[in-house]
């Protein structure tokens, strides 16, 4: 990975489905220095306890042929539901004048997920998505990761 080179006060978000740091450079560009805005996280239990039933069972509307419903798959929703809100989050601190550049860490398909949401504020002022899962590092090592 190329380094980056953070702004002074720009906000760096890392996350994945689960988990997300919210952290803003209070060093300069030479010198960053990455400090806990915020954590948030969600309980992550595995699908098959966030559900409650079977899926279904379809039945042709002509002879006897029947087949079964794929079923939802409640984690996969939950991540998303998560990584919207966060999304939702930055937009109103954006619209509020409290981040002026920012940079997204988290794994492709968190990114993803993500990037359905973007408004076009918050595609102004990304300088960075970086396709990486350092949600469960120290923040000096994701720091070090980022800008060496």
């Amino acid at each position: 990975m190329t380094a980056v080179k953070l702004a002074e006060g720009e906000w760096v978000v890392v996350c994945d489905g689960a988990k997300a740091l919210i952290l803003e450079n209070i060093g300069d560009t030479k010198f960053p220095n990455l400090k806990i805005l915020s954590v948030r996280e969600q309980d992550d239990p595995p699908t098959r306890e966030l559900g409650a039933e079977r899926p279904g069972r379809v039945h042709a509307s002509n002879g006897s042929a029947h087949s079964s419903v794929e079923q939802t798959d409640w984690h996969d929703r939950a991540e998303e539901q998560f990584l919207h809100k966060i999304v939702t989050d930055l937009e109103a601190h954006i619209e509020h004048g409290k981040i002026r550049d920012l940079t997204i860490v988290a794994p492709p398909r968190a990114l993803g997920m993500m990037r359905a949401h973007y408004n076009h504020a918050l595609k102004e002022i990304l300088r960075h998505e970086i396709a990486h899962d350092y949600v469960k590092k120290p923040v000096n090592e994701i720091e070090k990761l980022l800008t060496t």
